[in-house]
């Protein structure tokens, strides 16, 4: 019978021509909400008291003074530290241990700014980082890529680029990311210029570069000054790299090297552990907090020594594990209680946050997907995070960037714009005149108020399906991966790219040319 009704549905929706939903080339209404990022209209949630949050204070304070924090290939670091006051024990060569009297990196955190522009190459769409300014990204570093049609593969270059243009194309993601996913048909010392070029070319939001060598990240850098000018990226932060910690409390020296060039440049940079409770922090999330504060605070304190005043943003990557299995597991409970107290404490700090995002283990675009990535993506914007990557498109624990995911992803991004928003209180919103007019027991569909409202009152999916059961049926029975499916074909068939000098693109061109030249292929 299940075989005969699908078949059935298929074959309707053959007859169509199409994907059986009636909106899937439809951008959903209130587009006048597009904008360069959220302004926060509600509170941030507040999960520990004070006193808690200083015991967690005190115990990152301990970490940093009693273990401290291992250094390893990189002197220069090592000296600026030192300098600084750090107390530097050499563990071998090439390998140092430096732990930080309590309160120090806290006082070179100080010319850190609380909030800072990262300018898009169409300035309509620089993003504010900080304060009560909320920026969407997507996802960051899957080396799969996955869809309905050709399931799970490697990523290519088709495929970065194919993200790059559904960002752009949706009004509901602010930043075009960075690794969206990698492209593996690509040497590994050459595709990062591909990257930043495909952000470049097939977007005009801001991105991040490179952080995979610290080459890597001066050529993102010079790329930007190919594209902004030389002058305005020295005065301006145009690029932001994303790097982690070697948790537990370890700084490799590729990482600080990078810290160090975008620092210089007077860049903006993330500074994240990827803390696995249980396996490299503590399982308590008390604990892994206090973690992740010691090993941010250390990252971004590096940029201050480097280049006082470079904008900096605290981070925050809490995952648990199925203690049963092994297995990391995403958008849990745990890790959203976690970023709430991460929030408190990036404003204690006042600095901008980065934090959670739609995380799901799911392997497919499915409920379980969704309802892991709600639980991540509320504790982001209850808790006050500034830059949320991730946004669209995580799926497999990070491992696959999904085409029907984003689009879903997506969608909910859309949703929470309403929702940050808040509630607007005015004579208007408050809907007198509309009862007047009617009076008791009249509907209001025909009010002036209803009807000057009416197109911008509610926040519309352009991906739900709202429609009866029978209509619903009738037109196929569609789910929401299959409509998602058809959204991103259309999506990518209706794009356009943003124009870009011709000038600035040959510039561009040559220097990724005479760069690839200078090297060999190297494909690890």
């Amino acid at each position: 019978m299940s075989e005969t009704i699908s078949a059935t549905r298929k074959s309707r929706r053959r007859a169509r021509g199409g994907d059986g939903n009636p909106r899937s080339g439809a951008p959903g209404q209130n587009p006048h909400l597009e904008v360069p990022f959220i302004t926060r209209g509600i509170p941030t949630y507040d999960l520990l008291n004070a006193d808690s949050l200083e015991r967690i204070e005190k115990t990152a304070d301990r970490i940093l003074a009693e273990i401290g924090i291992e250094f390893r290939d990189d002197s220069e670091t090592v000296r600026l530290f030192r300098e600084a006051g750090g107390q530097v024990t050499e563990l071998d060569k090439d390998r140092w241990n430096i732990r930080f009297e309590p309160g120090m990196i806290r006082e070179i955190l100080a010319t850190a700014p609380a909030r800072f522009t990262q300018h898009a190459r169409n300035p309509a769409k620089s993003v504010e980082i900080g304060g009560d300014a909320v920026v969407f990204a997507p996802s960051y570093g899957s080396p799969f890529v996955m869809d309905l049609d050709k399931g799970r593969r490697y990523g290519t270059i088709e495929d970065f680029r194919n993200f790059v243009k559904l960002a752009q194309s949706s009004p509901w993601l602010h930043h075009s990311g960075g690794t969206i996913c990698e492209p593996t048909d690509i040497a590994v010392n050459k595709r990062h210029l591909d990257m930043v070029y495909a952000h470049i070319r097939y977007s005009d939001r801001a991105f991040l570069g490179s952080i995979t060598a610290p080459e890597r990240a001066e050529d993102s850098i010079e790329m930007c000054r190919i594209l902004f000018g030389a002058d305005f990226v020295d005065r301006n932060c145009v690029v932001m790299g994303n790097f982690n910690t070697t948790s537990p409390l370890v700084l490799d020296g590729v990482t600080t090297q990078g810290i160090r060039a975008y620092a210089a440049a007077g860049q903006g940079s993330i500074h994240l552990p990827f803390l696995l409770g249980g396996a490299v922090s503590p399982l308590t999330m008390a604990g892994s907090v206090a973690q992740c504060l010691a090993e941010s605070m250390t990252s971004c304190a590096l940029t201050q020594l480097v280049r006082p005043g470079a904008p900096a943003v605290l981070a925050a990557f809490l995952s648990t594990m199925s203690l049963r299995s092994g297995s990391p597991t995403f958008g849990t409970p745990e890790p959203a209680l976690g970023s709430l107290v991460m929030g408190q404490l990036a404003r204690r700090l006042n600095m901008p946050l980065r934090c959670a995002g739609n995380f799901s283990t799911s392997k497919l675009p499915d409920a379980q997907a969704m309802q892991q990535s709600m639980m991540s993506m509320m504790s982001a914007v209850h808790c006050g995070a500034n830059y949320i990557l991730h946004s669209a498109g995580f799926l497999d624990g990070l491992l696959s960037m999904s085409y029907e995911k984003f689009m879903l992803d997506a969608d909910l991004c859309g949703a929470l714009h309403a929702y940050i928003k808040g509630v607007d209180v005015t004579e208007d919103t408050l809907g007198f005149d509309a009862l007047a007019e009617k009076g008791p027991g009249e509907h209001l569909f025909s009010s002036a108020h209803t009807l000057r409202h009416y197109q911008t009152a509610y926040w519309d999916s352009a991906l739900d399906d709202n429609q009866p059961w029978e209509t619903w049926d009738e037109r196929g029975g569609i789910d929401s991966a299959t409509r998602a499916n058809a959204r991103w074909k259309a999506s990518l068939e209706s794009y356009e790219a943003p124009a870009l000098d011709p000038g600035i693109d040959d510039a561009l061109r040559d220097f990724m040319e005479t760069k690839k030249a200078s090297m060999a292929d190297a494909w690890y």
